[in-house]
């Protein structure tokens, strides 16, 4: 590497910016949890669940803990930049009456607003397709709230929109 203050002194000017990593899509690991957890907040803020209504601490520790737990049929990524995770994608393998192999729920997804039409969603659901892929899904599905207009810009290009209707009923 050649030395900025030699380079100044013969009159070459150096540019301190620097070129942005890619982001890499990974596994989450145990370690990740101080940066996940942000995310995470991030993600149910956005969908309406903070102060009152948001999560119970014990559904974010059982969430958490089955991304780890091999008997459970749920999954984490994230999406790491610089040493910072800057985006995550939890995602579900389920059984269903019209095929005999898994099919894969795209649960949630979720960047951090900087980074906000950059490709790390696109990054998010392509390392969740790989996935499904490797365990014999042949769909992967998500939901996404009618008025999350930016996010469908997106999922209008990566898949194509159902047609269904989604009906619930909360028990509790």
């Amino acid at each position: 590497m050649r030395d900025p203050a030699l380079l100044a002194d013969i009159g070459v000017q150096v540019s301190e910016e620097r070129v942005p990593v890619e982001p890499i899509i990974r596994p989450v690991t145990r370690a990740d949890f101080p940066q996940w957890l942000p995310l995470w907040e991030g993600y149910n803020r956005f969908y309406g669940r903070f102060d009152a209504t948001a999560l119970p601490d014990e559904i974010t520790r059982m969430t958490w803990a089955r991304f780890f737990d091999a008997y459970e049929p749920v999954h984490a990524m994230v999406a790491e930049q610089d040493g910072e995770l800057i985006g995550l994608v939890h995602y579900i393998f389920h059984r269903t009456t019209i095929s005999i192999a898994p099919t894969c729920y795209l649960q949630d997804l979720f960047t951090r607003e900087s980074t906000r039409g950059k490709g790390v969603g696109r990054k998010l659901i392509e390392a969740v397709y790989e996935q499904a892929r490797i365990a014999g899904s042949s769909r992967v599905y998500w939901l996404t709230h009618e008025t999350n207009s930016t996010a469908m810009q997106l999922y209008d290009k990566v898949a194509e929109r159902s047609g269904f209707v989604v009906y619930r009923k909360n028990l509790q």
